[in-house]
């Protein structure tokens, strides 16, 4: 499904409280896994150790709970575009909560919610829900507000 098209900010103004729609489904990997270990230091044997882990508290190796919060970029667009945005950086996060884990193996998705827009000099300041779940599961995997400023061109 194509993202929905967000004509600009004002639009998005109007749409505080909405949600958005879904992402499509990402595979999670032990590769992708292992790579997140290399690119933080986050070695710990619960993600990287397959033997060890499937012995573990979670029945195999899970994802790190930043590798998971780290895909919003990689799955927000797929759910949406604002028009008249020459370039959105992350600004941070109200909540992260890591409510259940994300076996390796699964297939992950993101639900966007509209939160807040706010006016900043040059564009807006945008905070969403992103509701990071994987298929089949009862819980979400991590409920997220994160904060990007969107600088209209």
């Amino acid at each position: 499904m194509a993202p929905r098209h967000i004509a600009n900010i004002e639009e998005l103004k109007g749409l505080v409280g909405e949600h958005l729609g879904y992402s499509s489904y990402l595979n999670i990997s032990q590769e992708r896994v292992n790579q997140f270990a290399e690119a933080t230091g986050d070695h710990q044997w619960i993600h990287v150790d397959v033997e060890k882990a499937n012995q573990g508290p979670f029945g195999g190796p899970i994802a790190h709970g930043y590798l998971t919060l780290s895909l919003g970029p990689v799955l927000l667009p797929e759910v949406f575009s604002v028009g008249g945005v020459v370039m959105g950086v992350n600004y941070g996060a109200n909540k992260v909560r890591f409510v259940q884990p994300v076996k390796v193996g699964s297939n992950l998705r993101a639900g966007i919610k509209v939160l807040s827009v706010d006016d900043t000099a040059g564009g807006a300041r945008v905070t969403l829900e992103v509701t990071f779940e994987c298929e089949g599961a009862t819980k979400p995997s991590c409920i997220a507000e994160v904060i990007f400023q969107y600088f209209a061109g």
